[in-house]
């Protein structure tokens, strides 16, 4: 199969490559909006970027209506966002806070999940994701319907109960997911080295 993207419109592109480009990580993105409202949606479009300076970047697309999603919105009024790492014992509320709730509603409610405070940036993190990156908006690239947020690290949590003896983050207590194409998901327990 050859596949021209020239001729595609958004929706078959996205199909071939959620389907193509995995597993991707999620980046379960904690914001708060000018008002104080906390929100909380998950990414999969995620990825570091760089370590000097310490760099993330997720990716948001338009909702169906062309307006920017909350996150998007959120990270524009106060540019900070916190990165939660999704374990496979939160995969549900992961799922649940993908939901296309109104902007005045915490997705922390529907949830029943812990906003708590931050270290260095105002919107709260996951108390119950095992890592989170507290990050400041460097530079939002807009492609498209698309927001490529890049972020500097300003902090990080690790919860202690995923390192191992030599104080290093465990893959298999971490049991991180990633997201495949459609509704599928793959966890990080089937692992190798080279």
């Amino acid at each position: 199969m050859e596949v021209d993207f020239s001729t595609l419109d958004g929706s078959r592109c996205y199909a071939l490559m959620i389907r193509a480009i995995t597993p991707r990580p999620i980046a379960w993105v904690s914001t708060v909006s000018s008002k104080g409202v906390p929100n909380l949606a998950p990414f999969s479009y995620f990825a570091g970027v760089g370590s000097s300076p310490p760099t993330l970047m997720f990716s948001t697309s338009l909702k169906s209506d062309g307006s920017p999603k909350d996150t998007q919105r959120n990270v524009e009024a106060t540019g900070e966002f916190v990165v939660n790492i999704v374990p496979y014992s939160l995969r549900t509320p992961m799922a649940v806070s993908a939901g296309d709730f109104p902007y005045e509603e915490s997705e922390f409610d529907h949830t029943g999940l812990t906003p708590v405070p931050s270290t260095k940036v105002q919107p709260p993190r996951l108390l119950e994701s095992p890592i989170n990156f507290e990050c400041r908006v460097h530079e939002i690239v807009k492609i498209g319907s698309a927001a490529a947020v890049f972020g500097i690290i300003e902090w990080m949590h690790i919860d202690d109960r995923i390192l191992n003896a030599e104080q290093k983050i465990d893959p298999e207590l971490l049991d991180s997911i990633g997201r495949m194409g459609g509704l599928s998901y793959s966890r990080t327990c089937d692992r190798f080295e080279i």
